[in-house]
């Protein structure tokens, strides 16, 4: 009898889907919501056996396929996107379910019949790039399949995703033969603008170089790269890959147009100007949307080291914007109307009464994060947050039951773990309660140790780590 849970390895093409706006279309209707999204799941299911594929996973709103073709795969892809803009031909743009799909094809373990490895990951992080109703495949699939199937691919250039070291070659699939140049120059110029994402995004676009000196444009593009970087640690946030935002390099541009564009709500632009050994750095921060500046400031340093002075604006740079950005949220999230209501909105809402600490404040954080997380089950920062109300209430006094919220602190700090244990603040907050509720100090200093290492530009890890 074969051990279940014995591991086996093998090459395949993996297909990975997801649902774009989930949680908000929850919010608004999880009636109407779960109904359509049972009749997708059959036509998207009917279609990957049809195309000999296999279900290794589902969670909800997304599907985990694996495809012994890439060809198999890539064909399942186009037919499903058409079969689904179908279904959704006759609702409102808002009513719509919208699957974003990624085919990587690439070495994976196998146990109990899920998928696991590099070849899973590359296909969910491409999946997550992916416009709403579009198909990315990576340059591996690409091979595979460009000279057999008789579809346009447009090239998006080497992509830097989240937890993936090396950057991924990404080709859209089925992109009309007149948009291909402006697909290949990014999505900037994509026909239909993509929708804002459920959470804060933003795009940094190239610094512009007053100084007179070509040299320096290198100095002025190092630095953006660095920031983008530097944002990216940062998951809460949905930052624009480089190949996108780059796409304005000396261009006179209209940020609301960019935020259209690049379906973000932030822009942060800039410029350097060298001058007598000196450089001088200038950003601001805008609502694309509003076109309001909501954060400008200006950095002058001696020119010595280059490396060491990208570095050190980075971190100026960084440091101010990240609270700017969550203290934006947090307002716009407190103006909505309170029926409007997705899992962010209430982790949001639930954030801004948390840092009240009165005993009103704690409670009522602490429903709306465990009503964030019933919303979103794979929402691991409202577990932390729920976790730390929890602890909050034993250390100021506010429990009724102390022994309650303790363990509740220590069940919802490990569930946040299990869920994501790659977030810097998800672990920081983890930590604290393994300090002040569990006693163990150690475990403490290692988690927020990883929290700083994953984030050093996070104010909330190095507090933690303090």
């Amino acid at each position: 009898m074969s051990d279940p849970m014995a591991v086996s390895r093998k090459l395949v093409a993996v297909f990975a889907a997801d649902v774009e706006g989930y949680s908000r279309l929850m919010g608004a209707d999880e009636v109407g919501t779960l109904k359509g999204l049972t009749e997708r799941r059959a036509i998207l299911d009917g279609l990957i056996g049809e195309h000999r594929g296999r279900i290794a996973n589902t969670a909800g709103d997304s599907v985990l396929a694996e495809f012994g073709s890439a060809v198999d795969a890539v064909q399942c892809a186009v037919e499903a996107q058409d079969a689904l803009a179908e279904a959704n031909s006759s609702l409102s743009p808002d009513r719509r379910i919208s699957f974003r799909i990624g085919i990587h094809i690439g070495d994976v373990m196998v146990r109990a019949g899920d998928l696991f490895g590099d070849g899973v990951n590359i296909a969910a992080r491409l999946q997550s790039i992916a416009s709403p109703g579009a198909v990315f495949i990576s340059g591996a699939t690409y091979d595979q399949v460009r000279k057999v199937l008789p579809i346009t691919f447009a090239d998006l250039g080497a992509q830097q995703v989240k937890n993936i070291q090396e950057p991924i070659r990404a080709y859209q699939v089925g992109a009309p033969s007149e948009t291909q140049v402006a697909a290949s120059e990014g999505v900037a110029e994509a026909e239909s603008p993509p929708p804002l994402p459920d959470k804060p995004s933003i795009a940094v676009l190239p610094f512009e170089n007053l100084s007179g000196d070509p040299e320096q444009a290198y100095f002025a593009d190092g630095m953006v790269e660095e920031i983008i970087t530097a944002l990216s640690r940062f998951k809460w946030l949905f930052v624009i890959a480089r190949n996108s935002s780059f796409t304005f390099k000396g261009r006179a541009v209209d940020v609301k147009e960019v935020g259209r564009k690049l379906g973000v709500r932030y822009v942060l632009e800039g410029s350097v100007r060298k001058s007598s050994g000196k450089v001088r750095i200038t950003g601001q921060l805008i609502d694309a949307v509003t076109g309001t500046h909501l954060w400008a400031d200006r950095f002058e340093r001696d020119l010595t080291d280059v490396f060491a002075l990208q570095d050190e604006v980075t971190v100026a740079v960084v440091s101010a914007v990240e609270p700017k950005l969550r203290q934006t949220e947090i307002a716009m999230a407190a103006r909505r109307r309170p029926e409007n209501h997705t899992a962010y909105d209430l982790y949001l809402r639930a954030m801004q009464l948390y840092y009240l600490a009165t005993r009103e404040g704690v409670a009522e954080a602490m429903r709306l994060a465990h009503r964030a997380l019933k919303l979103d089950p794979g929402f691991g920062r409202a577990a932390a947050l729920a976790g730390n109300c929890h602890m909050q209430n034993v250390l100021w006094g506010y429990a009724v039951d102390p022994q309650f919220d303790r363990n509740e602190a220590v069940r919802l700090s490990r569930l946040a773990l299990s869920i994501d244990d790659g977030d810097a603040d998800t672990l920081a907050r983890a930590g604290i309660v393994s300090a002040f509720v569990v006693g163990d100090s150690e475990s403490e200093i290692e988690l927020v140790d990883r929290a700083v290492a994953l984030n050093p530009n996070s104010f909330h890890a190095w507090h933690c780590r303090g």
